[in-house]
Parts: structure tokens; C-alpha cells; sequence
């Protein structure tokens, strides 16, 4: 989902590269490129994150884990309910149309 349907629906899932940015990096003090070097990885790895362009992985997970002091568990919940939303609303009708089994 892209960065313009999120804003022309305020119900549309959030990244949680939104969040980070929104909840962590900014509060913080810290702009992406900083986040990236703190966090030993590519600033453009970082940057894609926050503009919702590539999912949190276990990876970035164990180290914004160390970096923030909230637990991996909680970033791969986060990216896992947002694929989880956004893949509703994109197969909303190919879901629909499945016949569930009728309970013997």
C-alpha cells in the first residue's frame, strides 16, 4: 500500500516505519541517517523502512530492540498485523467469494 492511500484513508494500516520514525526516531532526537549508523546498518536500509517501502525484518528487529529498548517481538507484531490489513483490503474479494466448509 502505497504512502498516498494511507493519507486518503485515515483507517488504512500503518507501516511500522511510520511508527518508528513518528514514536522513536524523532522523540529521540535522531533523523534516519543517525538511527542507520547507531543501528550498523545501510542509512538507505533505514530511510526505505521509515517511507514504508520495505518490511521490518528480524534483523532490524533484534537491533532496534538493543538501540530502543522495545523488544523485536513487538516490531515483528507491528509489520505482521500490517501485512496482515493490508493483505485484507487487497484480496477483500477473492476472500469473499471462498465457500467455507460447512461444519459436519
Amino acid at each position: 500500500m502505497s504512502a498516498s492511500v494511507a493519507a486518503a484513508d485515515p483507517l488504512a494500516p500503518v507501516h511500522p516505519g511510520e511508527i518508528l520514525l513518528e514514536e522513536f526516531i524523532r522523540p529521540f532526537g535522531l533523523s534516519p541517517g543517525k538511527t542507520a549508523k547507531r543501528l550498523r546498518i545501510a542509512r538507505p536500509r533505514i530511510e526505505k523502512l521509515v517511507r514504508g517501502q520495505t518490511p521490518v525484518t528480524v534483523d532490524t528487529a533484534l537491533r532496534l530492540e538493543k538501540l530502543f529498548g522495545v523488544t523485536a517481538q513487538f516490531w515483528l507484531n507491528l509489520q505482521t498485523r500490517y501485512d496482515l490489513e493490508t493483505a485484507k483490503l487487497t484480496l477483500a474479494d477473492d476472500i469473499a467469494a471462498i465457500e467455507p466448509i460447512a461444519a459436519a
